[in-house]
């Protein structure tokens, strides 16, 4: 879907097939760092009504059919989608899939006409905030309804008037 593979991994659009997958590679780096928490849970669960049908969409990093990583954009408020559930399986790590995926998500905001994406994260995520940075997302601070108590970090990426990203060959 966006450009040539990576190492062999493709970048696709959520099916049914992957939300096994999307659940276990989630809740795994979630509890792993001790920022699971119950509003988890529903996204994790039915992905289905929690982030595609109000809008939304989840990507996949495929090798063959296995799933490698995840990212979402969810409907967050007019104009604005929040990037959530970005996951790399530990083997995968370290050969730009997250980049991709976060990418992914953007540039499916931009065809929405969206004009801002935010997320929420935590100071323990420090390889993610780093990524984001690079990405073009600004620290902000924290609004006061974010619903997870472990959340400390507030990004957001203006549309508007960030270029779309170069894809590498």
């Amino acid at each position: 879907m966006n450009g040539e593979p990576i190492n062999g991994v493709r970048i696709d659009v959520f099916r049914a097939e992957h939300a096994a997958a999307f659940e276990a590679l989630n809740r795994a780096w979630l509890v792993d760092h001790g920022l699971y928490e119950a509003p988890d849970e529903a996204q994790l669960s039915n992905p289905w009504g929690t982030i595609i049908e109000p809008g939304g969409q989840i990507f996949v990093a495929l090798r063959a059919d296995e799933v490698l990583g995840t990212c979402a954009v969810i409907p967050h408020q007019t104009g604005i989608f929040e990037l959530a559930k970005l996951a790399v399986a530990p083997q995968a790590r370290g050969q730009g899939l997250g980049r991709a995926l976060v990418e992914a998500c953007v540039s499916f905001a931009r065809r929405c006409g969206i004009g801002r994406v935010v997320l929420v994260s935590s100071s323990r995520l420090g390889a993610a905030l780093s990524l984001y940075e690079s990405l073009g997302f600004r620290r902000r601070p924290l609004p006061p309804d974010v619903p997870y108590a472990t959340a400390d970090v507030y990004m957001e990426l203006d549309l508007t008037s960030s270029p779309e990203p170069v894809e590498q060959a």
